[in-house]
């Protein structure tokens, strides 16, 4: 059997706030390939309680339909608990973020991030402000 190896990186940027969707496969693809695993798994974490990271196919108009949903499943101005002991009031960004995880699990075959033909890694950061974010990248795998 091979040896397991464990490689740990991160991927660093600024978001706009307000559900901005960042495609961060790109950057991901990039970190598998340097870390020369042929077969094992990417975890991608966020480290914080109102941004989140799911798939989708990272399309203009479903951009817009992805934004418009998270705003009309959880209303900005609702009255939520959190915003009467926190500022800045971003209570609806905290929960938007439950609803997606701060986490996602991909499985790497052949050196390869094995995603759908459209489907596409997003961060999105629900926080109501602009923000600079670091993920977490732990790949765990086999070198060939």
């Amino acid at each position: 059997m091979k040896n397991l190896n464990i490689i740990t990186d991160k991927i660093i940027f600024s978001t706009q706030g307000n559900t901005d969707i960042i495609n961060i496969t790109e950057y991901l693809s990039q970190i598998v390939a340097s870390s020369q695993i042929y077969d094992g798994i990417v975890t991608i974490f966020v480290p914080g309680a109102t941004g989140g990271v799911t798939t989708i196919e990272y399309e203009k108009e479903l951009i817009k339909d992805t934004k418009e949903m998270f705003s009309e499943i959880i209303k900005d101005d609702k009255f939520y608990h959190h915003n009467t002991t926190h500022f800045p009031g971003n209570a609806a960004s905290h929960l938007r973020a439950t609803l997606i995880g701060p986490s996602l699990v991909i499985p790497i075959s052949d050196g390869k991030l094995q995603l759908g033909t459209w489907q596409e890694v997003v961060f999105i950061d629900f926080d109501n402000r602009p923000r600079n974010r670091e993920l977490i990248v732990k790949i765990i795998g086999v070198k060939k």
